[in-house]
């Protein structure tokens, strides 16, 4: 199976969806591949630049706030006020110039592109900023900025878009789900739902109930993720998020990890100093 998420990499909703597909990954991995399409063209800028400046960064900031409170995955609308972005289409050409050095540098870049801007307040719209971030992923940055600025990374953005749609996307983040019988139609997700619905159209598309695989021991998977939310090991492990606490202290004490406070709850780091 294919599995598409439609994001908009400034949308808190988007964000608030990882914790979801971290599970669906770690218990279903095996029977789908997943794959980032940036959709919301350029909503983002519109609405930043329809309304006057103040106003609409009180708006936006306010959605961010709210989502963070709502969903545990913490979102800063400081920097709708600090360093607002202006210019989102950068930072989607940003993400398709990183996929162009693979599809997990591209996931890796994503990732660590939504971190420092809805937990580090960073305007990811600045050059300076996203040369950084491909850099700290290990991305060939120099490449990266090139390609940036390139008809492969314009031509990647529109091939998004062109899906999205031909798909009639309304609604962001959506996730399409496809099998590998062609006669048949994926089935799209529009919103945010409990993490049951997922499971149970995955079956209906597998025609069968898969057994989800186990977690891996939180030190495991601390050393594949590397920096994840209290949230996320709470929806992956399905602890209430005082136990996952529990457990990371222990962590904490072996100095397997590090805990990042965040505007809203808690991240935590992996030592990358830890043997193998």
């Amino acid at each position: 199976m294919e599995l598409y998420s439609v994001i908009d990499p400034l949308c808190p909703e988007c964000w608030a969806l990882e914790p979801i597909l971290k599970k669906l990954q770690v218990e279903y991995g095996q029977y789908f591949t997943l794959r980032h399409i940036i959709g919301g063209k350029l909503d983002s800028l519109n609405s930043f630049r329809r309304r006057k400046g103040h106003q609409s960064a009180e708006r936006i900031a306010d959605r961010w706030e709210k989502t963070a409170n709502m969903t545990g995955m913490s979102c800063d609308g400081d920097l709708w006020f600090e360093d607002p972005i202006l210019a989102p289409y950068l930072v989607f050409l940003a993400i398709k110039a990183a996929e162009l050095q693979g599809k997990q540098s591209g996931n890796k870049f994503l990732r660590k592109l939504r971190e420092h801007l809805f937990l580090q307040k960073q305007n990811i719209s600045k050059e300076e900023v996203l040369f950084e971030i491909a850099k700290n992923v290990g991305l060939d940055a120099y490449e990266f900025i090139k390609d940036m600025h390139s008809q492969s990374a314009i031509k990647a953005l529109q091939c998004d878009w062109k899906f999205t749609n031909e798909m009639e996307i309304d609604q962001i983040p959506t996730l399409i789900i496809f099998n590998d019988k062609a006669e048949e139609d994926g089935i799209k997700i529009a919103g945010s739902y409990q993490y049951s619905i997922y499971v149970e159209i995955i079956a209906e598309m597998l025609g069968f109930h898969p057994e989800p695989k186990s977690p891996p021991p939180l030190e495991e998977f601390m050393k594949i993720y590397r920096f994840v939310a209290t949230k996320e090991l709470s929806v992956v492990y399905n602890l209430a998020a005082n136990e996952i606490e529990k457990a990371m202290k222990k962590l904490v004490l072996q100095q397997v990890v590090e805990r990042v406070p965040v505007k809203y709850g808690t991240f935590w780091r992996y030592n990358s100093s830890q043997v193998g």
